[in-house]
């Protein structure tokens, strides 16, 4: 899938992937193709960005490591991540209700 299709969906995507722990960016980039059965693989150039992003915000933190020889950059949710995470999979939760309620032609729950 491409990244376009995701605009407004990736911090979300990102933020959930980093609730399993910590990543190094090419393990963000794994996680999201494996659990997405292969449906979103994304470019460095997409990810990257995204999580730097993230990290201003305040809502993942990065630390640098050199374990293996060679430098890596490692990122975990902060408390404030975690918060924006579960607001993320309400709304998406909601949104996602509507829409299929739409397309199905059903009614949908009232909040």
């Amino acid at each position: 899938m491409r990244a376009e299709r995701l605009k407004g969906h990736l911090d979300a995507l990102l933020l959930a992937v980093l609730a399993g722990g910590p990543r190094h960016g090419y393990g963000v980039i794994e996680a999201l193709r494996t659990g997405s059965g292969g449906r979103f693989d994304l470019p460095k150039g997409t990810i990257y960005p995204a999580l730097h992003r993230l990290e201003q915000a305040g809502l993942v933190r990065g630390t640098w490591s050199d374990d293996t020889g060679r430098q890596r950059r490692t990122y975990e949710l902060t408390a404030a991540g975690k918060r924006q995470l579960n607001d993320e999979r309400s709304s998406w939760r909601e949104f996602s209700t509507a829409v299929v309620a739409l397309l199905e032609g059903k009614p949908c729950p009232a909040t």
